[in-house]
């Protein structure tokens, strides 16, 4: 199965400033994509000779055309416009099952965010190394342990994340706290809840009126 772990990162500026970057060209390439497939999907609703569009075709003519047209996006990881445009065709796969709404064009500042095939990155305890920029600092290390699929680095508010996939064999669970015991419930009408132990948990309504008899006292 599949499960992933959020984890804030801490970059420095010149970390940041790429992080934005690599966003602001993954969201580029998912509206430029956006934009010829609905071309693409009129040309062949017109003659149906013409090729449907598709993820793929979108990435080779991107791929085709970025080094003259759109050289900038050569400062960031290659993934950046690729998985941008691989989302793309997930969500019109969605939109054709019913599943989804219609793909709309991404604002600048919402969600923003691009992601990593696991050849294009690594992790090494609370550390993740990044093409362009090298290792960035994670406030924590991750979680499970598995086969590492991918990465998506998310930007909220001014804080900065990165969302590591990782394929495990089980369903992982948390370990208890120590000194952890168990204890039953019962839920009652006079008491909220009444624990194995004979520990008696008042509920709402019974809390308000030993208030009120004890302001008559």
């Amino acid at each position: 199965m599949l499960i992933s772990h959020k984890i804030q990162l801490s970059p420095n500026n010149k970390q940041a400033t790429y992080f934005a970057k690599a966003a602001g060209v993954a969201r580029f390439a998912y509206n430029w994509g956006l934009e010829k497939w609905k071309e693409q999907y009129n040309k062949h609703k017109e003659n149906k000779a013409n090729p449907m569009p598709s993820q793929l075709s979108l990435r080779r003519h991107l791929n085709s055309i970025k080094k003259e047209q759109f050289p900038w996006m050569l400062e960031v990881t290659k993934n950046a416009p690729q998985m941008a445009l691989i989302y793309l065709g997930k969500s019109f796969n969605n939109f054709f099952r019913g599943t989804a709404k219609y793909p709309k064009f991404h604002k600048k500042g919402i969600h923003d965010s691009f992601s990593l095939t696991n050849d294009q990155f690594a992790i090494n305890n609370s550390k993740i190394r990044i093409p362009h920029i090298g290792w960035v600092n994670m406030r924590e290390s991750l979680r499970f342990f598995g086969k590492i699929m991918s990465a998506t680095i998310t930007r909220v508010a001014d804080k900065w994340f990165v969302s590591v996939t990782v394929e495990i064999q089980e369903n992982p669970h948390l370990q208890k706290a120590k000194n952890q015991g168990a204890v039953g419930v019962d839920l009652g009408v006079s008491n909220l809840a009444t624990l194995s132990t004979g520990e008696s948990i008042t509920g709402v309504k019974s809390h308000k009126l030993l208030l009120k008899k004890l302001r008559s006292q």
